[in-house]
């Protein structure tokens, strides 16, 4: 297998700045300088063997939030990774295939928009209180990740190192400081929120069957 199958990068990410971070990845990995985007039309063929990008912007753990911004959600992307396997075994072959989707890194970011938009804005803050909430977004994740029978999730489709990045500091972003006043000051309870479902995530990472199989949090 050449150095480029065994450090092949498939980024899983909802969030909209996703191709900076897969440059960076991709060329801090000696694979490329660009992960291209999976539905980009000038997608070729000798792009799958070394990664693609499956990314959504605004999209989130919460099947609510791609509804609200119209975007894909984790598991539309992940019938379009079911698809890409499927490509690459008819470009590489079965075995090979297997081998490069298992010495992949994937990597996951989500629940931003899920506190933004449909929790803060929209109606979730009706129905729960953030705990409850966060508990709620930390079983979705765990559910996409994790490994069962049902064929639904990433772990079962062959991916082995899955890197979960931890929400960014929400309640600092320029929408949310455009909301703290004349002074632009950050809003801290979303910030408390964030921290408060980063650790939440965490944790359930640390303790569940995924950490046996080298599924990681940045936080």
């Amino acid at each position: 297998m050449s150095r480029n199958d065994a450090l092949a990068v498939v980024k899983w990410t909802p969030m909209s700045m996703c191709m900076c971070t897969d440059k960076k990845m991709a060329e801090g990995l000696g694979i490329k300088e660009l992960l291209p985007a999976y539905l980009d039309p000038n997608l070729q063929s000798p792009d799958l063997p070394t990664g693609v990008c499956f990314a959504s912007g605004s999209s989130g753990y919460d099947p609510l939030t791609p509804t609200i911004t119209g975007t894909l959600s984790l598991f539309k992307q992940l019938e379009l990774f079911k698809e890409y396997i499927v490509k690459l075994t008819g470009i590489v072959g079965e075995e090979r295939a297997r081998a490069i989707i298992a010495n992949s890194l994937f990597l996951v970011s989500a629940g931003n928009n899920d506190i933004l938009i449909s929790y803060s804005l929209i109606a979730r803050k009706l129905h729960y209180d953030f705990p409850s909430y966060a508990a709620l977004l930390v079983s979705m994740a765990s559910t996409f990740l994790r490994c069962d029978l049902t064929l639904k999730d990433l772990y079962s489709l062959g991916a082995r190192h899955i890197g979960v990045f931890s929400t960014a500091a929400v309640g600092c972003s320029p929408f949310d400081r455009n909301r703290g006043g004349l002074l632009r000051e950050c809003l801290e309870l979303e910030l408390e929120e964030a921290a408060w479902f980063n650790s939440e995530l965490s944790s359930e990472l640390d303790y569940s069957e995924l950490s046996q199989n080298r599924c990681f949090s940045d936080s």
